[in-house]
């Protein structure tokens, strides 16, 4: 079966061209408009969705772009994917998943042939190839997640520069004046877009309030147990008294044996707080203080979003960015020997 390019090229117009003859949503010249028609005829492409799409009829079905990869942490994607089948249907909407490794082909596809409304896309990572695709195409695209080149897209995300500042002010407030940041496996940095944010604000927020910060990665892989001990207790003989965990679960975990066989206790030798975790940090063996990431929260406001581009007032682009919220399980206090703790001590 033929597809949008293959049209496109037999007209000599753009794909954008062909996806605004057969929709409708934007002018086109009547000899443009013939030519495209002649091609879509002769390639045989996708008659039953143009005509759909020329009916202004809707599909009901989102497509979910998340690309799965050898190095995907399915856990973490699919509360996700899940969050956002649950927000979909609640709005009488059926999700697609599109899997492609190469994420690019699967959104291509739908978009092609007219089998969604509109496209959610997760996974964004900092250059992704995506970001040009939904500039192109004519259905509406929703990112869950900040590419680095956003210009003119629809785009939902935590506020991890609020979250990373906010973590280092409760720290500070509470007397801490040496901090450690256990960040991500080394791969996010070049692959995600969050991870980079998290380190510059936890690194910009400790100079302006005057106190050291160190950072380390968790190793190369992202469920290395002893690469994320190592950092804790390099962070710890460097002298932090408290560590902000930016890292995955397992990573998380492994943080606390650290200080476990350390004989450290946590709040009274070390706080801890958790930035940007999708898990529940009060599963761990201590519940430790957590400004969360909340799939649920993200995907809800992607699918209102999605459903709004169907409307006649449709959002304008931009970023839509979720103010972080502190959930306290009292793994902060003052630090030992400090004027604060020794005022706290019965």
């Amino acid at each position: 079966m033929a597809n949008i390019n293959e049209v496109a090229e037999a007209a000599g117009v753009s794909i954008s061209t062909v996806s605004y003859a057969l929709s409708g949503k934007r002018p086109v010249a009547p000899d443009t408009r013939r030519r495209i028609e002649e091609a879509v005829r002769e390639l045989g492409y996708s008659p039953n969705a143009g005509a759909r799409m020329l009916a202004g009829s809707r599909t009901q079905i989102f497509a979910l772009t998340e690309p799965l990869r050898k190095d995907t942490h399915a856990p973490t994607h699919m509360a996700f994917v899940l969050a956002t089948a649950v927000a979909a249907r609640r709005n009488d909407y059926d999700i697609l998943l599109l899997t492609d490794e190469q994420a690019h082909a699967g959104m291509s596809r739908v978009a092609a042939n007219g089998l969604v409304d509109a496209i959610l896309v997760l996974d964004v990572a900092p250059d992704d190839a995506r970001v040009d695709l939904a500039r192109q195409i004519v259905t509406p695209t929703v990112f869950i997640g900040i590419p680095d080149d956003n210009e003119g897209l629809i785009c939902v995300d935590l506020d991890f520069e609020a979250a990373a500042a906010q973590a280092v002010d409760l720290l500070v407030d509470a007397g801490h004046t040496s901090i450690g940041l256990v960040g991500q496996a080394e791969a996010a940095y070049v692959k995600s877009n969050f991870p980079p944010r998290v380190r510059a604000s936890v690194l910009a927020r400790g100079g302006h309030r005057g106190v050291t910060v160190a950072y380390g990665t968790t190793g190369k892989k992202r469920a290395d147990r002893a690469a994320a001990r190592r950092t804790a207790g390099d962070l710890l003989d460097a002298g932090a008294t408290a560590l902000i965990l930016h890292c995955a679960e397992e990573a998380h975990a492994a943080v606390l044996t650290e200080l476990e066989e350390r004989g450290l206790s946590v709040p009274g030798d070390v706080s801890v707080i958790s930035v940007g975790a999708s898990f529940d940090t009060t599963a761990l063996a201590a519940a430790v203080d957590s400004i969360p990431l909340v799939p649920e929260t993200s995907c809800d406001l992607a699918v209102e979003l999605a459903l709004a581009t169907l409307g006649a007032d449709r959002p304008e682009p931009g970023v839509r960015l979720i103010p972080p919220t502190y959930s306290p399980h009292g793994t902060i206090a003052a630090p030992p020997g400090s004027s604060t703790s020794e005022a706290a001590a019965p």
